[in-house]
């Protein structure tokens, strides 16, 4: 991680002694070798500097959780290191909530038992304390604060100094943050996804996810299942966005989904349905999604489009075409009066259904028709397995700008 380089001669200027010194100090806490280092090493590095320099027996780095309004211990230094973490603080207790509170430096020269919250410090005899806010992005997301057992007067400098650390661990924070959400939704998303698809009669299944590399992990999905009639049925579809918040509403778009088609014989119900769930429970987010239910013999599917990609069929006499059904308007744009739209078509025996997310086909400097044409062309009859395999080889790129999931459902011979 690479951070903005400061001129602190000019920021402090020059002169005395005392400005060099206070120059010596800042420049411990914006040396750019520490762009170098992973974000736990940043973290851990920053706060022994803090502490050596500032002549303090305790650093603590706390995180704010926004959801439960605690500070959250993440990284310590000294008294508070030795002591293990898990003591979570009230965002409105103690030196640190009024940090939060006000969200500016708090200083306390001589403490008292009702200007800490984390009796540690008091038990560790710790007298004097100064806590600054961690700021990212202009919003702030904990407290930094250092302690002393020696009653001491922190003054400007020493503020400035650990408002500074702030600055960068902060930084440095939400970059790791950011790396953890990738991570969740990626474990998220790969959790939600079949291992494995079903070992259906009459069918031959296969499937392919390829994050994207540029755009991160979004809510790109694909689902496979048998119904109670004996019907399959078939989704894929792409939630707006990118990373863990378009994952967690892909998961529940997911279930959903799945719950819908118990109870709904029609793929178009099932859709409205889940336009009016999203609408409602997931305000904000859009979605596009394609449910196809194959009759249990086989012969014949329904399907249903809600803003998402056409998908491909190929027959054995005749080269592959989209599928001529109509496309409606996606999930969660709120036009609950829209009546959405089945299409009923047959699936003759070595047909090939083959659906996609727009990551497949979108290039960067292209129209998008080039590169449907390119998936239509490399469509051809045959195993699952052999299908995915040509189309991702012939149509995606090698670093796809977004997500795509890739499905294909061939119809077996009566034979096999």
């Amino acid at each position: 991680m690479s951070f903005p380089e400061v001129n602190l001669r000019t920021v402090i200027g020059r002169g005395d002694g005392g400005s060099e010194e206070r120059l010596r100090r800042m420049e411990l806490v914006t040396d750019a070798k520490l762009s170098a280092l992973s974000v736990e090493d940043q973290l851990d590095e920053l706060l022994s500097r803090v502490r050596d320099e500032l002549h303090v027996d305790t650093v603590a780095m706390f995180l704010l959780d926004v959801h439960a309004w605690q500070l959250v211990p993440t990284a310590a230094k000294g008294l508070e290191a030795e002591a293990g973490d898990g003591f979570r603080i009230s965002a409105g207790r103690g030196l640190a909530g009024r940090v939060v509170r006000e969200a500016q430096p708090v200083v306390i020269d001589d403490i008292t038992p009702d200007d800490v919250a984390n009796p540690i410090l008091l038990d560790r005899g710790i007298r004097s304390l100064v806590g600054v806010p961690l700021l990212a992005g202009g919003e702030l997301i904990g407290v930094l604060h250092v302690g002393s057992r020696a009653r001491r007067t922190f003054n400007s400098h020493d503020i400035q100094l650990l408002q500074l650390a702030a600055d960068r661990l902060g930084t440095a924070s939400q970059a790791r943050s950011h790396k953890i959400d990738r991570l969740a939704a990626l474990a998220l998303q790969r959790s939600l996804l079949p291992t494995r698809l079903p070992r259906v009669p009459g069918v031959d299944l296969a499937a392919r996810y390829v994050p994207g590399h540029t755009a991160g992990v979004g809510g790109d999905w694909y689902d496979v299942f048998t119904l109670p009639s004996g019907s399959l049925g078939v989704v894929i579809g792409d939630v707006s966005g990118h990373g863990l918040p378009s994952a967690v509403v892909m998961g529940r778009l997911r279930s959903a989904l799945r719950a819908y088609a118990l109870i709904c014989d029609d793929p178009a119900d099932a859709l409205t349905h889940l336009d009016r769930k999203m609408h409602h429970f997931e305000a904000g987010s859009l979605a596009t999604t394609l449910y196809a239910m194959i009759a249990p013999s086989r012969a014949s599917l329904r399907v249903s489009i809600a803003g998402h990609p056409r998908p491909v069929l190929a027959t054995p006499w005749r080269v592959a075409t989209m599928l001529a059904a109509p496309v409606d308007p996606p999930l969660g744009i709120g036009r609950s009066n829209h009546r959405r739209r089945v299409t009923t078509l047959e699936f003759p025996p070595d047909a090939v259904l083959v659906c996609y997310t727009d990551g497949l086909v979108e290039r960067r400097g292209e129209f998008i028709d080039v590169g449907l044409e390119q998936l239509r062309a490399a469509v051809r009859p045959g195993p699952a397995e052999e299908v995915c395999a040509t189309v991702l080889a012939t149509v995606a790129v090698d670093q796809p700008a977004d997500d795509i999931a890739l499905l294909a459902v061939r119809r077996l011979p009566a034979s096999t």
